[in-house]
């Protein structure tokens, strides 16, 4: 019986071979997408999902509330464990601090390995809280004593190759020259896909010894760092909604005096363990990987929903309006005693067939399609990850799901033809399936419609952010970052005066961080005005006096600062107006109150520009010296302005500046960034939706129209005597080809009409995540709504021109 249905199917499939084709690209198409956002959803979702109890693992991060804005923390500070440590509701509380080692050194090898990555220091607990697998050392208490680390096999392979672990266990580990810690354990690595990519615990004891000690022993309460975490794990019969009471009461009872004065207020809350690889707010442990959001993955999971929703439109277009050239059959098998029951299994088994196809098409693309994807596959998914027994029954469900949808209606409708009636040649189709027809068809050109003007405003979007000044100069402007492990400032000065001497230098500065960058230092400044104090948070610029020549900053008023390290600052307008100046005249020679409460004479009023993406309102800005040098320096780089008017001199420039960093920093590879780059960077995330539409759009478009071209073909087999006599009787071909198309074109109008509210209130929210934005055009609704109709036009006129120009004596022989 099995073998009979698919020999049926397939003679079925080959016997239409235009339709069966169509729907086989529409159903690839859908499940390349699916296979392709499934794999990436399920790759993300399965992030440290192997811990046990992982469901009562939390990380407590800090949110902090002002009349400014709300500031995310992961961190929490140091006294928060003691007051909870004796709470019920938790089984374990696990400190962890992340302070990165300058150096570590094998005192047996002589061998120093520079600023390696993923140190922690750990309290025992850590290991209570994630259940790692020792194999080698003491696994019951191995971090409790000072100056004892634990290391994971790969860092152990590092720095002790060729050893046995067990030899291991023992032997000393130098860090930054004054700490001597002994290797008590060694872990496997983490067995699944983890965001704790620690590879080294030492003991938190230890951090007695190193420059965080006084935060150790004072434990601040208005002290909050993100190198301070905090794990718990909950005991089985806690209630969240009880501990965040807890949480809250115990931020307000630590409320410090100047948080009341001015308004902030500080919440501790949990973060559960599934989420930490998606959160936003507070970020990765490694900085340098890719993130993730939901939201991202949500708008992934959409856009192949909607391509296979296509796909099965189109299959069902096809189906239903080709239903009376099957009726015979169906009569016959009737008459032959099929009962209704196996029809509709055989119309089910020829939709499986060709979902099948397109499945083992689909795997074909599936790793192709990896790779044009790429900006949105996470660095560790590998296409053999398909093979997961998880993603295969993903699959299978998948594509009995789309089976279903793509070939229940029309087996049903198949299947219900009266024998009697149709060997008759009695077989009349109501109006229910033509209106079926057309609302599919609505929707499937009102998707592809939405693609379109999503597609037209983000782009339009992204060229306004990325062409938009930025208030100070970006092109031909780079920065050089010292060594992380330098804290010389005389190399640093010595690199600044050497790189004057590069020709194709034109100006250099002494800088933290430029204009506008991913870093941010902020602090609170004050100004006294009728008695009324004025208090803000600023955003901080450090730099030397030749800042502002450097990044051609405009200045409003006043003066720049006489010199590095004199306690004289430069504000912008946005600060100017924030502490109650009229204008910028007015602010010259008066004073802001720092942190200290010490006075700060304003000797400058610069011109706003942008300090990040125009996602963010242009904040109040000051621009100050390296105050406390000698002591420390605040400068960790030199921004430079390159002359673009001598040939090659980009290329030249930064070679010659490399030369020169090469020369003063040996053995050290030159971080340079490019401002433009920088800036560019800013948007990642909208140039991969709008990377994201674009495909989405296109392959809409040929999904539907590949859908409108069947009909089509369908429609003009059904007429082609209607088409003889119409030319007969002198109808043009043009004539035809407008009656051909004028139904369907009607749709996609109706598509548009469905499509424009829609799609105006997706990219209005959308645009209401920046602060500086472009109108949405009628334009933009206009032009898409025209591309659209001469897309679809086109798509039939494939068809329709080639039956109107037919010969009407061969359509008409018969009669």
């Amino acid at each position: 019986m099995f073998k009979n249905y698919l020999k049926i199917a397939w003679r079925n499939i080959a016997k239409h071979k235009i339709f069966s084709l169509i729907n086989i690209i529409g159903l690839t198409i859908g499940l390349s997408a699916s296979f392709v956002i499934g794999l990436i959803i399920y790759y993300d979702a399965t992030f440290d999902d192997f811990h046990p109890d992982k469901d009562r693992i939390y990380r407590v991060v800090s949110n902090f509330t002002s009349p400014t804005g709300t500031f995310y923390n992961s961190g929490v500070t140091l006294a928060l464990k003691d007051a909870i440590k004796d709470n019920p509701n938790y089984e374990a509380l696990g400190s962890l601090f992340m302070k990165q080692p300058m150096n570590v050194t094998n005192p047996e090898t002589n061998v120093t390995i520079d600023l390696p990555k993923h140190v922690i220091f750990a309290e025992q607990e850590y290991f209570n809280i994630f259940q790692y697998n020792f194999i080698a050392g003491n696994s019951s208490n191995p971090i409790e004593s000072p100056n004892t680390v634990v290391l994971s096999e790969d860092r152990a392979k590092q720095y002790f190759p060729n050893v046995e672990f067990t030899q291991i266990i023992g032997k000393t580990l130098v860090y930054d020259d004054n700490i001597n810690a002994e290797v008590t354990g060694i872990v496997e690595n983490l067995p699944g896909r983890t965001d704790l990519v620690f590879q080294e615990f030492i003991s938190w004891p230890t951090l007695l010894q190193t420059s965080r000690k006084q935060d150790l022993l004072d434990k601040k309460w208005n002290s909050t760092t993100s190198q301070s975490q905090l794990f718990v794990k909950l005991s089985p019969t806690a209630s969240l909604e009880n501990i965040q009471q807890e949480l809250d009461k115990l931020a307000k009872d630590h409320e410090d005096a100047n948080s009341k004065k001015y308004g902030q207020e500080t919440h501790f809350d949990l973060q559960a363990l599934s989420d930490l690889h998606f959160d936003e707010n507070y970020g990765l442990f490694d900085w340098s990987a890719a993130r993730t959001s939901k939201s991202l993955l949500y708008n992934l999971a959409l856009v192949a929903l909607f391509l296979l929703l296509l796909g099965c439109i189109n299959f069902i277009n096809l189906n239903t309006a080709q239903a009376t050239q099957r009726a015979k059959e169906i009569g016959i098998r009737k008459t032959l005693g099929s009962s209704r029951k196996q029809l509709i299994w055989q119309f089910i088994g020829e939709t499986f067939l060709l979902v099948l196809i397109s499945a083992l098409l689909s795997f074909v693309l599936t790793k192709w399609l990896l790779e044009v994807f790429s900006d949105f596959v996470p660095n560790g998914l590998e296409f053999e990850l398909i093979t997961s027994p998880v993603v295969i029954i993903g699959i299978l469900l998948l594509l009995a799901v789309v089976t279903f949808l793509s070939g229940f209606y029309p087996a049903m409708v198949l299947s219900r033809f009266n024998a009697v009636s149709v060997l008759k040649n009695n077989l009349t189709l109501g109006d229910k399936r033509a209106k079926l027809r057309k609302t599919l068809t609505v929707f499937q050109f009102a998707i592809a419609q939405v693609f379109i003007i999503g597609t037209l405003i983000v782009g339009k979007q992204i060229n306004y952010l990325l062409s938009e000044d930025m208030g100070f100069k970006t092109e031909s402007v780079v920065t050089v970052y010292q060594p992380i492990t330098s804290r010389d400032f005389s190399k640093l000065e010595l690199f600044g005066n050497e790189i004057k001497t590069v020709p194709e230098v034109e100006e250099s500065s002494l800088i933290y961080n430029p204009p506008a960058s991913n870093n941010s230092n902020i602090t609170d400044f004050t100004r006294k005005v009728d008695s009324i104090e004025r208090y803000k948070e600023v955003f901080c610029l450090y730099g030397d006096t030749n800042y502002i020549d450097v990044f051609d900053i405009n200045l409003l008023a006043g003066t720049d600062r006489k010199n590095d390290t004199i306690r004289e600052i430069v504000i912008n307008e946005t600060a100017m107006k924030e502490f109650g100046f009229e204008n910028p005249q007015a602010a010259i020679g008066e004073f802001l109150d720092d942190y200290d409460g010490d006075p700060v004479p304003i000797v400058g009023v610069m011109a706003d520009f942008h300090l990040s993406s125009l996602h963010m309102e242009i904040p109040p800005t000051v621009l100050i010296g390296d105050w406390y040098r000698p002591e420390w320096h605040q400068f960790q780089a030199v921004s430079m302005t390159l002359r673009s008017d001598k040939e090659r001199g980009l290329s030249t420039g930064v070679s010659n500046i490399e030369a020169v960093y090469n020369k003063i920093y040996p053995d050290t590879d030159m971080r340079l960034e490019f401002m433009d780059e920088t800036i560019e960077s800013f948007y990642n995330r909208e140039k991969k939706i709008s990377k994201l539409l674009k495909w989405a759009t296109g392959l809409s478009i040929l999904i539907s129209c590949l859908g409108l071209l069947g009909l089509v073909i369908f429609t003009t087999n059904r007429r082609v005597k209607e088409i003889g006599v119409r030319k007969v009787l002198g109808a043009s071909v043009f004539q035809i080809n407008m009656l051909l198309c004028k139904e369907f074109l009607i749709l996609v109008g109706i598509a548009f009409v469905v499509a424009a509210p829609i799609a105006y209130y997706g990219t209005y929210e959308w645009l209401q995540d920046f602060s500086y934005k472009i109108g949405i055009s009628w334009w933009i609704f206009l032009v898409s709504g025209m591309a659209m109709i001469a897309i679809a036009l086109l798509a039939m006129s494939v068809r329709t021109l080639h039956a109107a120009s037919a010969n009407p004596v061969n359509s008409l022989r018969s009669e």
